[in-house]
């Protein structure tokens, strides 16, 4: 589906959507619609007693008398003064799912500028496009046998208005972001026989393209800096493992202020301590933290931010093969601590493990970041609408919390302290795998991760397991990959490093 923007006026066919805001007082142009069609609109609002003009309401007045358009949508606003730019993508999704639902290709939002409106109308027709952008998404790759009325039947979407110019400037660095949000799904959402650690470096290198710097280092280069734990986790696979630096040079001099890390696991069998069968084959987008790492660096470098960062994944796959690593075995990870290891499905943390300790050994960064599907527990904990939060630094939960409450992708800090550490002690190691059981086995990862983060480095651990995938539709997130933490760190970026 296409996004664009156009003058200021009524269309003269196809479908047409106008403004209500609270209290059923219609926008200017739904007032002309109204005049045109001789009343068609607030005949409609009398005849609807659930339509009030709230946010995210629609009212469809089919083919009026008057005009030539095939249907007119009437959109909920609210009240203008609390209507803000989360509204705003969440009206533009919804307006994309009705509009195939009833089978429309091409539809006009007219926009009026509201007063008391805490956004511009340029800055309000770039959200309305990029929520109706997020929503067409679709992946259908393999979809051969689809019937014609089962397809999306909208193919642009258009938000006229004033100052056109203003919108096209507005829009331009949320495209890339919606870029970003696109191929993490896309990554999310790919089978593991299709992505394995090698086609996911291969995706990886794609962003050499934006200006990227893009390195990969194969189980020989790994073995020989010394990576036993991620190396371990690998070796039951016959997919050898990657680990890629993708590194965005956009701020000035050399150094690196952030780094974002992402577990990688293409598939996760649980190994030697075996999954069940039922919803194994969820665990192909055991990799979103990868898979977000990579659309934020493609974020990032589209709409060329003022920043150096680099993005760091670890590719492997947990597979039960004769060579798997076993219950019991104790690896040596690069920092030179040693793992015990208790439950080889406990494995994405042994993965970042040796890509933690790789980012600050390589890059120094001031500041990092890793997201993994790590816990089934943080599910228990937050449900499917909140990811969990770990981190070391207050101000950096603080800074995280609200870029995440800004673009609707919310977190929950949870517990870390010395008595949860004591958890992760081994009898015969530095540390074991696991925690005490089943009880706080979210914060035990974490507190895993925290043995790997180096003195002075502020660090935050970003558990996605419950928001990676979604089984319902939402305004912006049609149901399946969620591309969940694209738009959370770019926000953060933004905020944190670019003001």
């Amino acid at each position: 589906m296409k996004v664009a923007f156009t003058s200021h006026s009524l269309p003269t066919s196809d479908a047409v959507c106008v403004g209500v805001t609270a209290d059923r007082t219609l926008t200017a142009s739904a007032q002309k619609l109204d005049q045109a069609t001789d009343g068609a609109l607030s005949r409609a609002l009398k005849a609807s007693a659930r339509f009030t003009g709230d946010k995210q309401q629609l009212l469809e007045v089919l083919t009026p008398a008057g005009v030539e358009n095939s249907r007119v949508l009437l959109v909920g606003l609210g009240k203008p003064d609390a209507l803000d730019v989360g509204d705003l993508e969440a009206i533009g999704g919804e307006l994309v799912a009705k509009l195939n639902a009833v089978g429309e290709s091409q539809a006009t939002f007219v926009l009026d500028a509201l007063a008391g409106a805490p956004v511009t109308a340029p800055q309000a027709a770039a959200r309305l496009a990029l929520g109706a952008r997020l929503r067409s998404y679709r992946f259908d790759k393999y979809r051969t046998q689809e019937k014609a009325e089962d397809k999306p039947s909208l193919t642009q979407f258009t938000v006229a208005l004033s100052h056109k110019k203003d919108a096209d400037n507005a829009y331009r660095p949320l495209e890339k972001l919606a870029s970003g949000v696109e191929t993490t799904r896309d990554l999310v959402s790919e089978p593991a026989n299709v992505l394995t650690p090698e086609a996911l470096a291969a995706e990886c290198r794609k962003l050499e393209e934006l200006g990227v710097e893009v390195e990969v280092l194969d189980a020989k280069a790994m073995r020989k800096l010394g990576m036993g734990a991620l190396l371990a986790v690998a070796q039951g696979s016959d997919k050898e493992p990657k680990l890629v630096t993708m590194r965005w040079q956009g701020g000035s001099g050399k150094k690196t202020p952030l780094a974002v890390v992402g577990k990688g696991v293409c598939f996760d069998s649980g190994g030697i301590s075996l999954k069940p069968a039922q919803g194994m084959g969820d665990m192909k987008w055991d990799m979103g933290g990868a898979g977000v790492t990579v659309g934020l660096m493609k974020a990032l470098a589209g709409r060329k931010a003022k920043l150096n960062a680099v993005g760091v994944v670890g590719l492997v796959e947990n597979m039960p093969g004769g060579a798997a690593y076993r219950p019991g075995d104790v690896l040596t990870t690069m920092s030179g601590q040693t793992v015990e290891v208790q439950n080889t499905d406990a494995e994405g943390r042994l993965v970042l493990a040796d890509a933690l300790w790789y980012a600050q050994q390589t890059y120094e960064p001031e500041t990092m970041v890793n997201l993994a599907t790590l816990t089934g527990a943080v599910l228990v904990a937050l449900g499917n609408r909140r990811a969990g939060l770990f981190a070391n630094d207050d101000t950096l939960a603080q800074q995280l919390t609200q870029a995440g409450e800004s673009v609707g992708e919310k977190l929950w800090r949870l517990p870390m302290d010395d008595e949860y550490d004591k958890d992760v002690n081994s009898d015969i190691a530095d540390m074991k795998n696991v925690g005490d059981g089943r009880n706080a086995s979210s914060t035990a990862a974490a507190q895993f991760l925290r043995r790997f983060i180096q003195k002075g480095t502020k660090w935050a651990h970003l558990d996605i397991a419950g928001v990676t995938w979604s089984t319902k539709d939402a305004p912006i997130v049609p149901k399946g990959g969620t591309g969940f933490g694209v738009r959370l760190l770019d926000c953060f970026v933004a905020d944190r490093f670019e003001r």
